[in-house]
């Protein structure tokens, strides 16, 4: 199957809103289990129960898995690429930046094309708003 183009999402995204926020005017989201409770954050259902004991442990020390530290560590580097005053600091960044893209996780459909590309938007974004 193709994936829409990155043009599509965007309107996709408007219309769901659109139909969401209509749906909200109309009140359909009142009378929903848990409605004004807040969210419960701690659920382990998809966790296996062998692991669950774990899993809290290592939740509650605020341990994460290596591929969601990778991604922690991706994200904070772009809020430092948008901070960073010279062309020296951007570049250690962006190699870090590209060394971590390298090592997260691909997914079946990602590429080391698609890692680099994203790096390359990155840094095109980052001239653009200075």
């Amino acid at each position: 199957m193709k994936r829409p183009s990155r043009h599509v999402l965007p309107l996709l995204d408007a219309l769901a809103e659109k139909h969401i926020g209509e749906a909200q005017a109309r009140g359909e989201f009142k009378d929903l289990p848990g409605s004004g409770e807040p969210l419960d954050l701690g659920d382990d259902t998809l966790v296996p129960e062998e692991l669950r004991p774990a899993w809290r442990l290592l939740k509650n020390a605020g341990c994460l898995p290596p591929e969601l530290e990778t991604h922690a560590e991706i994200r904070d580097i772009e809020t430092l690429l948008r901070a960073a005053s010279s062309e020296y600091e951007r570049g250690r960044l962006l190699a870090r930046l590209r060394f971590l893209l390298l090592r997260a996780p691909l997914g079946r459909r990602n590429s080391l094309k698609v890692e680099a590309d994203y790096a390359e938007k990155i840094a095109e974004k980052l001239d653009r708003s200075r």
